[in-house]
């Protein structure tokens, strides 16, 4: 019968790792370089979908519609109507934005998304979801404690500012319009694009004021 030797175990899984480099991103670069290496990655693909998640699919989708809604009182109406149609009509409809609803932040009201049955999100217009939005910790507390949860992503709301709590499902996603900051009133579209962020969208993100930025 072979023995069971954990420090010889232990002694391999370092000698495997330390192959790769310490830092996440130089382990990806690594291994895609492998792949290119070996033919089964086409790089300018990797570069093609790294620049459409970053400039194209990811939060800036949907913070040009935040910024259009703050300039557009008609865009705004649709959008909190039928958002889905109103992101279409942007040209940006795509996975997770057919079914989706706008919830809108004021001076009384403060929005919070969260799925509680495991990551539904709209994608299309907001990015890849963080990996916090996808822990079963956020999904728990979002719903039990939201103020809590809102404190400690910095957001600390006076008791007279009532949180609703939205639950995102496959059928109906849901996106925040935050809103819109004052001081702001000269700025055009992609200046005001600029001040949005994801996690405003999502509701963990509520001052969005040039000197926040």
């Amino acid at each position: 019968m072979s023995s069971f030797d954990p420090n010889k175990i232990a002694d391999i899984h370092r000698h495997l790792h330390s192959h790769l480099p310490p830092e996440p991103a130089l382990r990806v670069k690594a291994i895609e370089s492998l792949l290119v290496e070996k033919g089964l990655v086409d790089p300018q693909a990797v570069d093609a979908w790294i620049e459409a998640y970053t400039e194209d699919i990811g939060p800036k989708r949907g913070a040009r519609v935040v910024a259009r809604a703050w300039l557009d009182p008609a865009f705004k109406a649709q959008l909190l109507d039928d958002a889905g149609a109103a992101v279409a009509e942007m040209g940006l409809q795509g996975q997770a934005t057919g079914h989706l609803k706008a919830v809108e932040n004021t001076p009384t009201t403060h929005n919070l998304v969260v799925c509680t049955l495991c990551s539904c999100y709209p994608f299309g217009i907001l990015g890849m979801a963080p990996a916090w939005y996808k822990a079963a910790e956020y999904r728990a507390r979002a719903v039990r404690d939201p103020r809590g949860v809102l404190r400690e992503f910095g957001v600390d709301l006076d008791e007279s500012i009532a949180v609703r709590v939205w639950d995102s499902t496959a059928e109906l996603r849901y996106m925040v319009l935050p809103q819109r900051p004052a001081g702001t009133e000269g700025l055009d579209e992609d200046a005001l694009a600029a001040l949005v962020t994801r996690n405003a969208m999502i509701g963990t993100d509520r001052d969005l004021s040039p000197e926040a930025a």
